[in-house]
């Protein structure tokens, strides 16, 4: 009994020591602010702490749904989100792979991607018809390729442009939309103004809230349930990836026994010169935390994006 007990033991320290870890780039491709003291580090809002990359590796993999959150134009964002989707395919664990990037009616050459021989990067960015206008292929492209080449499902989450005139063209919104309480539903008014830089007419709030939440229901809807402890990944801006009023909160409402706990949401984030407190960094303004975990990154670039709008 003794020398089985040791060899199970043993071979579960070999297991550890065999599984594949997280390859974070050993060098960032942004610049500004690189010197900031949370460059790099990683906060647990749910233990009001840092964590290591291994320990947040590990928590990743236990997870049913990983939601990998990004700021779009940062390549030091996607370069993570793709280190963790290697560790996914390295031990065996992605079991479909999603993106904000595609829209739904893609989804017929995602599912027949399989029956193609697509030789090198370009063939599949032709393949899909890429939208090199509003995403960077060089971005993207890599974690397709990944996915593609483990023959990993994959799944385009966002909604088409014909189906966000109708959700705009709407009334009122539809019931399976309402799943957000009072509090944040204002939130999420209060944000689309902001991220329109306070120059939309308040009659649109609501319209464009529609398609806010459309879109965070289509990527909800797309995310398929994991199957023997495989996870199921979603990459997306890091508004669609917030736990207090994004995706998560429609994914839960569409499966019965899903839990936020079953769900690690992944905020990569630029640092802000003026601020070192990484709570700040949530935009708490409920109970619920934006993120389960941010890794802070240097910073793309200082461009006013709402300057340009105002002249």
């Amino acid at each position: 009994m003794r020398i089985k007990l040791l060899v199970a033991l043993l071979s579960c320290l070999i297991a550890n020591f065999a599984a594949a870890q997280l390859v974070v780039p050993s060098q960032w491709e942004s610049e500004l602010h690189s010197d900031h003291e949370l460059i790099g580090k990683i906060w647990d809002s749910g233990n009001n702490s840092f964590i290591s990359a291994e320990e947040l590796a590990q928590i990743s993999q236990s997870a049913s749904y990983l939601i990998l959150g990004e700021k779009h134009d940062n390549p030091d964002h996607h370069a993570l989100q793709l280190a963790f989707v290697n560790l996914l395919l390295d031990n065996d664990k992605l079991g479909q792979l999603t993106f904000e990037m595609m829209e739904s009616d893609s989804q017929d050459l995602l599912d027949q991607i399989q029956e193609e021989e697509l030789g090198s990067i370009e063939e599949l960015k032709e393949y899909l018809d890429w939208d090199e206008e509003g995403w960077d292929w060089s971005f993207y492209g890599p974690l397709l390729q990944a996915a593609y080449s483990a023959d990993i499902p994959l799944a385009a989450g966002n909604i088409t442009n014909a189906r966000m005139g109708e959700v705009y063209g709407l009334e009122s919104s539809p019931d399976e939309f309402d799943v957000l309480d009072e509090l944040t539903f204002a939130q999420l008014n209060l944000d689309i103004d902001e991220s329109h830089c306070g120059l939309l007419p308040e009659s649109q709030f609501p319209a464009m809230v529609r398609v806010q939440q459309a879109r965070d229901y289509s990527m909800a809807s797309s995310l398929a349930e994991p199957s023997n402890g495989s996870v199921v990944a979603l990459i997306t801006g890091n508004y669609h990836a917030r736990k207090d009023l994004g995706v998560p909160n429609y994914l839960v409402a569409q499966h019965n026994n899903l839990s936020m706990d079953d769900i690690v949401s992944i905020g990569f984030m630029e640092v802000s010169p003026e601020e070192l407190n990484p709570t700040a960094y949530l935009q708490q303004y409920g109970e619920v935390a934006a993120f389960d975990f941010i890794w802070f990154t240097p910073v793309i670039s200082e461009e006013d994006y709402c300057a340009s709008l105002r002249q």
